[in-house]
């Protein structure tokens, strides 16, 4: 555990019912009245954008213009794009509807916005951005699973070089973050179980990687209970409140948890696969937690061991020797994931995907290497242990 660490969450949370008419009132607490709505297509299609324009209408709001075509791995040009977008229509804060891609666009935005730029590759680089302007920011997600909500990190396609590049400032963090059941009430189960374990992989990084801190244990041990305990429950029935809102509010938990101690080597090598490969990201962390588990099992026995306790509850921890708990923790995790793959069709292998080949692997293990998740990994990992673990989890 870190010596020294650092935490903040500044994001007002407004969690459960109704939450979404709330969002004008925060607005306008902001100083801001001329907001722009970012989703995706999908999103539309579904209602979801009409849902929250009508909580914005109820509190005598509405959106000075609307975009709803963020692909599911936006890129910096569908960034700049909506910058542009910003200033012609006069807006004056932004309001993020969808999952991880749609909320980190909005990020990306407010970057260059924020900095009175035209292109989001200026803002490129570790931790350099400086405040710039204020846009108001409001994170609605609809996916409970990236935790972008509560993060301070942007994750952007560069296309150009296929690499997903990764922005970290504490400036990137929303003013206000709605959790609502109604937005994620008509998930499909597939994609439930898909974000959930991505959830759960924040989680888990969060709490076992180099930067863990006794906050940050707080809120990953919290999440990891929520989780483990919703996620199937959400994916039988999506429309059980109770669970979906466990859920939501244990990705937000996940999401402070590793916007402040950071994650570890299944996001290297993940956000290697979705830049080479166009690998789903919860597909990706799906597969590879637990062969990374093992791999860095060594250096993790003790705390891995603690883990069971919110992995599987007390009656479990109990009835298992001390020396066989971090093993037991990750048995549990491979059940847990061959239970939602069984009820979902979720992938469990590589090959399952049907986007990576084994000749792409070494090109995944060149980016995962270059990836700043894998620096803060409990266990360090070279260019041919990489590659042992894509050739662990292909079949």
């Amino acid at each position: 555990m870190s010596a020294y660490y650092e935490f903040k969450l500044p994001a007002k949370i407004l969690s459960g019912d109704g939450a979404l008419e709330h969002i004008p009132h925060e607005l306008d607490s902001l100083g801001a009245h001329r907001p722009l709505l970012l989703s995706d297509q999908g999103l539309e299609q579904v209602g979801t954008v009409k849902i929250v324009q009508a909580a914005l209408r109820q509190g005598g709001m509405a959106a000075a213009e609307t975009f709803c075509r963020i692909p599911p791995d936006s890129s910096i040009q569908v960034v700049n794009q909506i910058a542009g977008l910003y200033r012609q229509a006069q807006c004056d804060s932004l309001i993020a509807v969808g999952g991880g891609s749609v909320i980190d666009t909005a990020k990306g935005v407010g970057m260059v916005l924020a900095q009175a730029g035209s292109d989001l590759l200026d803002s490129a680089g570790c931790e350099v951005l400086p405040r710039g302007a204020h846009v108001p920011f409001v994170a609605v997600p609809t996916t409970a699973g990236t935790g972008s909500e509560a993060t301070l990190v942007a994750v952007v396609a560069n296309p150009a070089l296929q690499v997903k590049m990764e922005f970290l400032s504490y400036h990137l963090l929303p003013d206000v973050a709605v959790l609502d059941p109604r937005m994620t009430e008509t998930l499909p189960p597939r994609i439930t179980a898909s974000t959930g374990f991505d959830a759960l992989v924040h989680a888990i990084e969060a709490a076992t990687c180099l930067q863990r801190n006794p906050v940050s244990d707080s809120f990953a041990e919290r999440a990891i209970r929520q989780i483990t305990q919703s996620l199937p429950r959400a994916v039988k029935n999506g429309r059980d409140r109770r669970a979906r809102m466990a859920m939501a509010n244990g990705s937000l938990l996940a999401g402070a948890a590793f916007s402040n101690s950071m994650v570890g080597l299944v996001h290297a090598i993940g956000h290697a696969l979705g830049g080479v490969c166009h690998v789903a990201h919860g597909d990706a962390m799906t597969i590879l937690l637990p062969a990374v588990m093992q791999y860095n099992l060594d250096k993790c026995r003790e705390r891995y061991g603690e883990l069971l306790l919110h992995v599987a509850g007390p009656e479990v921890y109990a009835a298992t020797p001390a020396a066989q708990r971090a093993q037991k923790t990750i048995d549990t995790l491979k059940a847990l994931r061959q239970e939602l793959a069984d009820a979902t069709g979720l992938p469990t292998t590589l090959s399952q995907t049907g986007r990576v080949k084994q000749e792409d692997f070494e090109a995944v293990a060149r980016t995962a290497l270059n990836d700043g998740a894998i620096i803060v990994n409990p266990a360090e990992a070279d260019y041919d242990e990489i590659l042992g673990i894509l050739k662990e989890v292909w079949a």
